[in-house]
């Protein structure tokens, strides 16, 4: 029983909508109808509004530590399937008929918990990439597909296997903005 109600538990946690939640109570728009459409930290940027899309990221990040690092104190036999029902929720919310975020603040905070240098890799390598081409759908590919192999080159393989489902979930999320960056109509962020 313990292991439904942590899944249970985790999915409905990813999936609260902050952008969406965070764009209507302030700016009485609908986010989906801006920029992107996504519900999530950037596309939460481009409303004009900084406050929001901060907001968005560091609370898209926090709903995923909740649970992650509750179940790495009490429960860590489920980790894994945590992590991964967290993210799920943010990418499928049944709330906005399973039409969520991209993933990655949410990715962000399980890579926190489950080992915070993975983690630090991530933002390193997302800055170091946004800073030289300006994409964050870039940064954000490239970052996920560094942890597979921080992972397997540094700490430790035998977990290799979540990092790429985790790899091949943020691709698939970002395929519309692959297709962009391949036809270089891919837009520029701004994070400050």
């Amino acid at each position: 029983m313990t292991l439904e109600i942590i899944i249970i538990f985790s999915y409905f946690l990813g999936s609260i909508p902050f952008g969406f939640l965070l764009t209507k109570f302030f700016l009485k728009k609908d986010i989906r109808e801006i920029g992107s459409g996504n519900i999530g930290a950037t596309n939460a940027l481009r409303t004009g509004n900084k406050f929001i899309g901060y907001a968005t990221l560091f609370l898209d990040t926090i709903k995923a530590v909740i649970p992650v690092l509750f179940v790495k104190v009490y429960f860590i036999e489920y980790l894994y399937i945590t992590s991964l029902c967290v993210f799920l929720g943010h990418v499928f919310p049944i709330w906005l008929k399973f039409k969520g975020g991209k993933g990655v603040a949410t990715y962000i905070g399980i890579l926190f918990c489950i080992n915070i240098y993975l983690g630090i890799s991530f933002c390193i390598i997302w800055l170091i990439t946004f800073f030289i081409f300006k994409y964050s759908s870039l940064s954000s590919l490239l970052g996920s597909l560094s942890i597979p192999i921080i992972n397997f080159i540094i700490f430790n393989e035998e977990v290799i296997f979540f990092f790429i489902i985790m790899f091949v979930l943020i691709f698939y999320t970002h395929r519309e903005n692959i297709k962009r960056l391949l036809n270089r109509s891919e837009s520029k962020t701004k994070i400050y």
